[in-house]
């Protein structure tokens, strides 16, 4: 049995060279992002980095760790092309929703939702996965949020896995720990080399919901969703903000509470992805000592009053850029 310290090394090494061969794809065939109405980048930037996190997954089941994550696999493949293809060319948002939906139901097999007594609560369940998938998508628009956010979660949960309750394989854990490692080192810095693009954000959100729902499984507890508190309340509250706003959510925009941090504010994208960095990890650290629905309540309501607060004293700033 090979070392599981030289399998990492040897994973995160292929990793690599997929990730530097595909910046070579995708800088021959133009697969960049340029500066947008919806996002908070200034210069063109390689699109699409986030593939390794899909290719993360790809490396776990080739190197025949385990078959039985399949559906999820078979899932998240399908979220990732479409979200690859976006990318490239903009897709219907209808196409993407069909896809979406079918990638849910390949993840609830996986997870063992189907049955009799969990009926009732699979409405529920599409609606939460598909928000979840969507706010990380809404939220990849500065350099280092979404891989730090991503490391945060993922060492949150292979602590938990270790020191609380085993409810996966650690070693998949690690290898998409070592797969975001490799993306920051692209794209957590000033001048980022790449961003993740849709297939990023969707793939690692799909990889987190995966984790969290068998940890929610396993222990009968969804306080375990407090490992997306932050990106769920800025998300959350920003769609309630347009909408009293009379805003088309269909819409690009900047309203997200770390954009006004980054543009109006002129905050460096690294500082603004560490306060979220931040804030999640204080929440998971105090629910390790505190855990339950009390402490997932407790945050949910102190990082709305902060949202709110932050909204109150600088939205302006922004109302005099539009």
């Amino acid at each position: 049995m090979i070392d599981e310290g030289i399998y990492l090394l040897v994973i995160g090494v292929a990793l690599l060279i997929v990730e530097l061969l595909y910046f070579k794809l995708a800088k021959h065939f133009g697969i960049v992002d340029r500066p947008s109405a919806r996002g908070s980048s200034t210069r063109v930037t390689l699109r699409g980095g986030g593939i390794i996190f899909y290719l993360g997954v790809v490396a776990y089941l080739l190197t025949g760790r385990s078959m039985y994550y399949i559906w999820f696999f078979l899932g998240l493949t399908a979220i990732a092309i479409v979200s690859f293809i976006d990318d490239l060319h903009s897709l219907k948002p209808k196409l993407r929703l069909l896809v979406h939906f079918l990638a849910m139901v390949f993840l609830f097999v996986q997870l063992g939702l189907f049955t009799v007594s969990s009926w009732l609560w699979l409405p529920v369940a599409f609606i939460v996965c598909a928000g979840v998938v969507n706010i990380f998508n809404f939220m990849d628009g500065i350099n280092g949020i979404t891989g730090g956010y991503a490391l945060v979660g993922l060492g949150f949960l292979l602590y938990v896995d270790y020191a609380v309750q085993p409810f996966a394989d650690a070693v998949f854990i690690k290898i998409m720990i070592v797969a975001v490692l490799i993306f920051c080192f692209f794209n957590f810095r000033t001048k980022a080399k790449c961003f993740a693009g849709d297939v990023g954000s969707v793939s690692i959100a799909f990889v987190l919901l995966f984790l969290v729902g068998k940890l929610v499984i396993t222990t009968h507890d969804f306080s375990w969703f407090i490992v997306m508190i932050v990106y769920g309340v800025d998300g959350c509250l920003t769609i309630v903000h347009r909408i009293i706003m009379h805003e088309d959510l269909t819409k690009p925009h900047r309203n997200h509470a770390y954009q006004i941090m980054a543009n109006e504010l002129g905050m460096p994208h690294v500082s603004v992805s560490l306060i979220y960095m931040a804030l999640q990890s204080v929440a998971c650290a105090v629910y390790i000592v505190f855990p339950g629905y009390i402490t997932l309540v407790a945050f949910t309501i102190l990082y709305s009053i902060a949202y709110v607060l932050f909204m109150k004293k600088y939205f302006y700033l922004h109302r005099k850029n539009m």
